[in-house]
């Protein structure tokens, strides 16, 4: 278990400091905006810079003060464990922005955007993968989902909408174009390296469909569906335990199933919609 958690620990870093390698040597410079809360922290620390001169106001700084509140708001909320790897995931990457230069690399926008969009996208990839985010609207996104029933896409969507706008405001309308093109390319890298999909099926096949179903309630809300069944081959009984989730919980299912019954047969699927109750709140 602690292997587990220091390798979790390790991968959240590594993901921190691809995020602060693409906003310092690539997006900043080039005034192509994140997606996010790191988006809008570029966005006020650029306000800050060019209408007010205070050059002391970083994109790190700004980024580590808008998660603070949501952290607290996160814990309360959506989870613990979760909210600790997120902001220890804003900590670092904070820390990073503040300790790595900012460097042009390249004059060629395009180069910028898409250059600085792969390495964010692996950055967060491998952050979700490891069952954390990169914090603020991520959360935010997750906490407005489960008070309105609402797609998280559709929170996030807006947040990154807003930013293009600006983005474009604040300087050149081009600029905003390069931002929907960063924004794309670093979408494009997530979905290869863990998943976009807002909501996942899983049928897990086990012997111990029981402790199964408890060790996933004891972590998660989520309401699951027990089916008898028989493997064909075997002939042998055994039960499937059917559940959607979000993809922020699926780090979070596939360690239960690993310590719980390793030997289990899963399949996860991309769920296109969800009707119905897909929470359990008691």
């Amino acid at each position: 278990m602690f292997l587990m958690q220091a390798k979790r620990i390790i991968i959240v870093v590594l993901g921190a400091i691809l995020n602060a390698i693409a906003l310092n040597f690539f997006l900043i410079g080039a005034n192509v905006y994140a997606s996010g809360f790191t988006g809008i922290s570029q966005i006020i620390s650029t306000i800050f810079i060019d209408y007010f001169g205070m050059e002391n106001i970083s994109t790190g700084l700004i980024l580590f003060l808008l998660n603070i509140p949501v952290a607290i708001v996160g814990w309360l909320m959506v989870g613990k464990g979760f909210t600790i790897y997120s902001f220890i995931s804003v900590i670092f990457t904070s820390l990073f922005l503040e300790v790595l230069p900012i460097i042009n690399l390249s004059n060629d926008i395009m180069l910028n955007a898409v250059f600085g969009g792969v390495i964010a996208g692996v950055g967060v990839g491998i952050t979700l993968k490891w069952g954390a985010s990169t914090g603020g609207s991520d959360i935010i996104a997750m906490i407005l989902s489960r008070m309105k029933d609402k797609p998280i896409g559709g929170y996030l969507m807006a947040i990154n909408g807003m930013i293009i706008l600006v983005a474009g405001l604040l300087n050149e309308p081009e600029n905003a174009l390069y931002t929907l093109v960063g924004l794309y390319v670093t979408t494009r890298v997530i979905d290869g390296i863990h998943t976009r999909h807002e909501k996942v099926t899983a049928m897990i096949v086990t012997k111990k469909a029981d402790e199964l179903q408890k060790a996933i309630h004891d972590t998660m809300i989520r309401g699951i569906t027990i089916l008898p069944v028989q493997g064909a081959y075997t002939k042998e009984d055994k039960h499937m335990l059917y559940l959607v989730i979000t993809r922020y919980e699926l780090y979070d299912l596939e360690r239960i199933i690993h310590e719980v019954d390793e030997n289990a047969f899963t399949n996860v699927i991309q769920t296109a919609g969800v009707y119905g109750f897909f929470r359990r709140n008691d």
